[in-house]
């Protein structure tokens, strides 16, 4: 069925509309609320709540092309909430390789990146992750984060050069996956 129909239904509030649309897009979310909370439980836990919050909330949805912008600006948000609750800063080594499937000899560089991606700041984080793991175009990112397109680039500039620093420069090969 088009993902637009379902989004029709899922305001009209039809539960298993909303349920396939989420079930759509649920690697995605995953993806972002891992990189936004370290760990598979938290990141759980954030999709759980998100999924609740949006689902109470989509009958004010106003423009059913932005459904996953919308529910990721939600995932944020619930992401925000548990680091606070929780204080958790980096992932254990062994959840990561849940982030990158079938590549565990990738296992250090992929770690190294998502500690470094920690260590941005939160504007630079939230624009490297939109743009990058989300694969939100620039105008979709400048809406979820209500910046202008050009302040988006500009993050997204200095976040990557940022990485490049922490993770030693052009000698390292994961920064291939950022840029």
């Amino acid at each position: 069925m088009d993902e637009i129909k379902l989004i029709r239904k899922a305001i009209k509030g039809n539960e298993k509309a909303f349920e396939k649309l989420l079930e759509i897009h649920s690697d995605r979310l995953y993806r972002t609320a891992y990189l936004y909370v370290g760990n598979r439980e938290d990141a759980l836990d954030v999709l759980q709540e998100t999924a609740y919050k949006a689902f109470i909330a989509v009958g004010q949805l106003r423009d059913e092309r932005y459904f996953l912008t919308w529910v990721t600006k939600i995932l944020i948000h619930c992401a925000y909430d548990v680091i606070n609750k929780r204080k958790k800063e980096t992932p254990a080594a062994d959840n990561i390789i849940e982030l990158i499937p079938g590549k565990r000899e990738k296992l250090d560089e992929a770690l190294d990146l998502v500690e470094a991606i920690d260590q941005l700041n939160e504007q630079q984080r939230n624009a490297i992750i939109l743009f990058y793991y989300q694969d939100l175009s620039l105008t979709d990112v400048a809406k979820l984060m209500n910046i202008p397109v050009n302040t988006v680039k500009t993050y997204l500039s200095r976040g990557k050069s940022q990485l490049k620093q922490l993770l030693g420069g052009d000698d390292y090969n994961g920064t291939e996956t950022i840029s």
